[in-house]
């Protein structure tokens, strides 16, 4: 069975010297694993104060390290200069990251200052949990006449990560790719795990989901970091890592494998229906619950109540084989439609 080979982006969060840059560079090089070098030149921070990056200053150390290694170069742009001056220096992979994606005003300006390049652009899905956005930014890039697009999956801000940094959301990520399944996806495990614990788990996950590769920050000294220290691995951790990674086949011609999924697939789609039929049974005494409050003038959240649910449910979640957050997510989407159905009743 023939493995996949899926595209490898690496390189440090941020460029921060010539010396880094090309040790970083000529280290990922050697181990033979990297197709592009990636570098932050241009970083957008939370706070401000914090290290934004050496700028044009540190375009030239790019292109040095792609004459001394033969890897093509990658950086983040965010607005019409960044465009011109990484373009001016002949950058070979542009990339716009999550906060421009976010903003329509900047995607705008950036797709103007692209107009026309033939060279292959990366849109990072937005900061926030919205699909649409991250439709909008691609289709201003096309729209400008940029053909050679793709996608970096790097995880949503905002309640829910648990222990990782950015929730991979990875449904929003499958929305995504059904709407532009013309368009290769790229999984960027280092700002989804925001720690180096986390990535191989989360780069494997990437690989069963049919991801077409990996970005992966990488640093020659990562304790020495000057951004992102935490989520960033040496270059030869980087090429342990890969070689731990399966990149599986899509399908298997085996006829023992078809018959035996088809079994299992018809199990699902029966535990499907049962389980939507009891969603619904659930939601119809829902709206009966909102007749009595609305007969008796009651509020519809009673919070000791939803409380005593919950931690009932998380009670069972070992034993059932269910993780804690996906009981909680489930609960959740349960409990905001109930209360809409409640809400409906009441205000009839």
């Amino acid at each position: 069975m023939k493995e996949k080979r899926p595209l490898i982006i690496s390189g440090p969060c941020s460029a921060e010297s010539e010396e880094q840059v090309l040790a970083t560079a000529q280290a990922l090089a050697a181990t033979g694993k990297i197709d592009i070098f990636r570098a932050g030149v241009w970083k957008p921070r939370t706070k401000p104060g914090t290290f934004e990056g050496a700028g044009v200053e540190a375009l030239p150390w790019l292109v040095k390290a792609r004459e001394v290694t033969g890897l093509p170069m990658t950086t983040e742009v965010a607005n019409a200069k960044h465009v011109e001056s990484a373009l001016e220096y002949d950058i070979d992979v542009l990339w716009i990251g999550a906060r421009t994606a976010a903003n329509p005003f900047s995607m705008q300006e950036v797709a103007e200052a692209l107009r026309g390049t033939e060279k292959m652009v990366y849109v990072k899905n937005p900061v926030n949990s919205d699909v649409d956005l991250w439709c909008g930014a691609v289709e201003r890039l096309a729209a400008c006449g940029i053909k050679n697009l793709g996608l970096i999956h790097r995880g949503f801000s905002g309640f829910g990560a648990g222990p990782l940094r950015n929730a991979p959301m990875w449904h929003l990520a499958f929305e995504m790719r059904r709407r532009m399944p013309e368009l290769p996806m790229i999984c960027d495990p280092s700002h989804i795990c925001g720690c180096r614990d986390y990535i191989a788990e989360v780069s494997q996950q990437a690989a069963d989901l049919n991801y077409d590769g990996l970005m992966i920050e990488s640093h020659i000294n990562p304790a020495e970091a000057w951004s992102d220290a935490k989520q960033q691995l040496t270059p030869e951790a980087v090429a342990t890592m890969l070689d731990s990674i399966k990149w599986r086949a899509g399908e298997s011609n085996s006829e023992s494998y078809k018959i035996a999924l088809m079994g299992l697939r018809e199990q699902i789609d029966s535990l499907d229906r049962e389980i939507l039929q009891l969603l619904s049974e659930r939601m119809n005494v829902a709206e009966k619950i909102g007749r009595i409050k609305r007969e008796n003038d009651v509020r519809i959240l009673q919070a000791v109540r939803w409380e005593d649910i919950v931690e009932r449910a998380l009670a069972r979640s070992k034993s059932l084989g269910l993780s804690e957050y996906f009981l909680r997510t489930v609960l959740d989407a349960i409990h905001i439609e109930s209360i809409d159905r409640q809400n409906r009743v009441m205000n009839e």
